[in-house]
């Protein structure tokens, strides 16, 4: 709990309740109705609000799973194009018309359908030659993702000064610092992001008015603004969701927390943007919170920030944001709009910048020295779409355009006015990388003008000298994100990566590859979640080197042009192993099954190629290899085992399992209890996944004789949390009682592997809602357990107000279980197709609860012993 007194604000700060509701675990920001009586905010010294803070769990909506396998395909194979930075502007596109699509959400709204887009975008483009328009990306939908620049004209010698120039900025900060060419030339870069929640519309429709209007003025402040900024508009990041009116994509992402996974074609364009741009101010429109909320945050702030830098502009950008909102002349009494609020001033927990998923908080890695999420007033989706008259809509929305209009006026405004301090800090922030320069913390010396600063908002780390990446799959893989993400990786021959800490990335590099921080004790709960190390949680070997020398000679500097080496490579001879590890392995392996390559299983999981009789086969198998960039790695011929035949899954599961599978290559079909009682064909699966949105309960007669004649015939379950072991338990496959701990805790924690299901995983897992077991019934082992002490090595995870729930509670205990007809994860494996060395753990429970219909897999785990409960 916070103890530091703050001044209450000069005025009373007066909104709503930001209430939580769930459906099937999805966050809805509610606010209030036009007629409930606003309450004050509590501010940062007041006593806490006794509710809830905001909080979006991992289960997604309830059509979300079911998305198609085509946008998993599109978004596996999708290439972010990139265009030449030398070329001037005006860069002009005709660009090609969609459909009509009476269907598209945003007709109802009043608001612009995303096929009217291109259009509105060609005749911008032919008001002058200020506005160009690049198709930066295509959605896992298949629709264009669309970049415009406003900007005065650039010849392309002036385009390719301005890239020099952005490059001295990052590359060599010191040199940039004394620049005059920068000083007075550089053009300010500025971004727009819009409507990466497909169904918080408003901030597209706010920008096409803006474009418009800037386009045309020629009065002396548009001039002076164009002429010293590059403004960049991400014109609607979520297309697919826009069209839809669902908060995700049509893979059913939440984009907005995919930034540091980079899993979807969208966020992939974004970070492509944000590197490429390298904006010094970045706003990304959202809604609804009623009054309109303007970042920057409550604590835990970000500990790889240069904080104190940006502070100290998104505090100054906000106060005039909030201004200008307010000058609206909205009240709540006539339009039902409250006030703006600022977090960081007005509340004391419950809306952070710890994790860096979002668009804000990742752009502050790429640059960004005052960047901010801006949440919008009047609800206009979920229940009050479907609810409201047709007018009272439209009011919202034209009411939410405006508000979104005057934040980014204001912004402009404060870009034209502070762009050679903006410009500095940027220069300064990549300078501390650079030079190994220590942080500086945040305190009324070094952010003056931000009122109330305590030491409750101080967060800072200190950085290795480097870090080292071991060669090998999870490594190239790594390496590969970083180097993706704008990350110097550095490599001598044979030798391992190396990420040298003395690099204008370095806070993006330690973000991905630390261990994090036990924030528990700091606030009651966080918004999203609170650990996610690639470092541990990716499957690679990272290790540090805390000061003194680089390791090795003549270390090379990695491009993205050339990336790290290869792993992929087939045996010239004998039998091939694979050792299924890594979830590209996975991927390999599903492809080799269907095109009848024979595999095998051996003892300790690995698959088994036998020697390629025909050059047919082996090129197949070198294809797969150079695919999947996997080793087929040589081996002695098994004296026994079990072939292995394509996999085809039966999953009720979230967005984030159902695409994690996908890229391991499984063939899933998702399922719900509405889907089998509808009369689903389990001629169509070979194995059942359960982590949401199945109860057995809800089943009814004639499909729970589907289902036991599915199970009867030897095919398993793998299930995941509750719901997982709650149906293996009714469909009595498994004897095991899921215990849950606090649903608030998430993080990286501490396990000890034991079982063949997460042979060769890495020794850390990934939670949010932990499950433990107990009471496991005869023939239950344990494959996997939470470690003893306190597991949870990053993150937030808190006993509950009776004491339950905690940590302590879950020391010791079984985390995953597996049983003849069943493999239960208490851990979140796949959670957001984020923790990729824990993926290979399902792809084994899967495999070994498919391929039962001979017995072979039960005989063998009977075998093979069996650990029972005993706690």
């Amino acid at each position: 709990m916070r103890t530091i007194a703050r001044a209450v604000p000069p005025r009373p700060v007066l909104i709503t309740a930001v209430a939580l509701t769930t459906a099937a675990g999805s966050l809805l920001l509610q606010p209030r109705t036009a007629d409930a009586a606003p309450r004050p905010v509590p501010h940062r010294g007041a006593t806490p609000d006794p509710r809830p803070a905001i909080r979006e769990g991992s289960a997604p909506d309830r059509h979300a799973a079911l998305a198609p396998a085509a946008a998993a395909r599109r978004t596996l194979a999708a290439i972010v194009p990139r265009t030449d930075p030398r070329l001037g502007y005006p860069r002009r596109q005709v660009l090609s018309p969609d459909p009509t699509n009476p269907a598209d959400t945003s007709l109802k709204l009043g608001l612009t359908p995303y096929h009217a887009l291109a259009p509105r975008l060609n005749s911008l483009q032919r008001l002058g030659d200020r506005v160009s328009v690049e198709v930066a990306g295509v959605s896992a939908g298949g629709h264009r993702l669309y970049l415009v620049t406003v900007t005065a004209p650039e010849t392309a010698r002036q385009a390719t000064a301005q890239e020099r120039m952005r490059d001295l900025i990052e590359n060599a900060p010191a040199t940039a610092a004394k620049s005059p060419e920068i000083r007075t030339g550089y053009k300010i870069p500025v971004l727009f992001d819009n409507n990466i929640h497909g169904d918080e519309r408003e901030g597209t429709d706010a920008s096409l008015g803006l474009i418009s209007r800037l386009a045309t003025s020629n009065d002396t402040q548009t001039k002076d603004l164009l002429a010293h900024s590059r403004l960049y508009f991400d014109l609607t990041a979520n297309p697919d969701g826009r069209i839809a009116g669902t908060r995700a994509n049509a893979n059913g992402f939440d984009l907005n927390r995919d930034l540091i996974t980079a899993s979807q074609p969208e966020t992939r364009t974004i970070r492509r943007i944000m590197i490429d741009k390298q904006p010094a101010v970045l706003l990304d429109l959202h809604g609804y919170v009623n009054g309109t909320l303007i970042e920057p945050t409550t604590p835990p702030h970000g500990e790889n920030y240069e904080y104190d830098l940006f502070l100290k502009n998104t505090y100054a950008n906000a106060l005039g944001m909030e201004t200008a909102v307010n000058d609206l002349g909205y009240t709540p009494g006539s339009d039902g709009v409250s006030p703006a609020q600022i977090p960081f001033r007005d509340q004391r927990e419950g809306w952070d910048d710890w994790p860096p998923v979002f668009t804000p908080q990742y752009a502050a890695f790429q640059g960004a020295v005052a960047a901010h999420t801006v949440e919008i007033p009047l609800q206009v989706n979920n229940s009050a779409y479907d609810t409201l008259p047709a007018a009272e809509l439209h009011r919202r929305a034209a009411v939410n355009v405006a508000v979104a209009g005057a934040a980014m006026r204001a912004t402009l405004n404060f870009a034209r006015s502070h762009r050679s301090s903006l410009i500095a800090d940027q220069i300064e922030m990549f300078r501390r990388g650079a030079a190994g320069a220590e942080q500086v913390p945040v305190s009324a010396r070094t952010v003056p003008g931000v009122p109330g600063i305590g030491p409750e908002d101080v967060y800072t780390t200190e950085f290795p000298r480097a870090y080292t990446i071991a060669a090998g799959a999870a490594g190239a893989r790594l390496v590969a994100h970083l180097i993706a993400n704008d990350v110097r990786v550095l490599r001598a021959a044979n030798g391992p990566y190396v990420v040298d800490m003395h690099q204008p990335e370095r806070g993006l590099a330690n973000a991905l590859l630390a261990d994090g921080r036990d924030i528990s004790d700091k606030v009651t709960a966080m918004y999203d979640i609170s650990a996610w190390s690639l470092g541990r949680l990716w499957g690679a070997t990272v290790g540090t080197i805390p000061s003194g020398p680089l390791p090795g000679t003549r270390l090379q500097p990695l491009h993205a042009v050339s990336a790290p080496s290869p792993v992929a490579r087939v045996a010239p001879h004998g039998d091939l192993r694979l050792r299924l590890t890594d979830p590209a392995e996975f991927a390999a392996l599903n492809t080799l099954l269907r095109q009848g390559i024979p595999v095998r299983r051996a003892a300790d999981g690995s698959a088994l190629v036998p020697e390629p009789e025909t050059e047919t086969t082996r090129a197949k198998v070198t294809e797969a290899a150079t695919a999947y960039d996997v080793a087929f790695e040589p081996t002695t011929p098994a004296t026994s085992a079990t072939p292995l035949h394509p996999v085809r899954v039966a999953a009720a599961v979230t967005a984030g399992e159902l695409f994690a599978l996908r890229e391991m290559g499984f063939d899933v079909t998702p399922v719900s209890t509405d889907v089998l009682n509808a009369g689903f064909a389990w001629s169509k699966a070979d194995v059942l996944f359960v982590s949401t949105e199945l109860e057995y309960g809800g089943l009814t007669p004639t499909a729970r004789d589907s289902l036991r004649t599915f199970l009867s015939a030897g095919h398993g379950l793998v299930g995941r949390g509750v719901t997982g072991a709650a149906f293996a338990s009714a469909a009595g496959l498994l004897t095991a009682t899921p215990v849950e701990g606090s649903e608030e805790a998430n993080g990286v924690v501490r396990v000890v592997n034991s079982g063949p299901v997460t042979a060769g995983a890495p020794v850390y897992g990934f939670v949010y809602a932990p499950v433990w077991f107990t009471g496991l019934g005869p023939g239950v082992r344990v494959e996997q357990s939470y470690a003893t002490g306190n597991p949870l090595l990053a993150g937030h995870w808190r006993t509950r107000a009776d004491g339950t729930g905690g940590p302590a509670d879950a020391a010791g205990r079984p985390s995953v279980v597996s049983g003849p007809r069943a493999v239960l994860f208490g851990t979140e494996p796949l959670f957001r197709d984020h923790p990729k060395g824990e993926l290979p753990q399902v792809g084994r429970a899967l495999f070994t609860m498919a391929h039962t219909s001979d017995g072979t897999r039960a005989r063998a785990h009977a075998s093979s012993g069996s650990v029972e409960e005993s706690r």
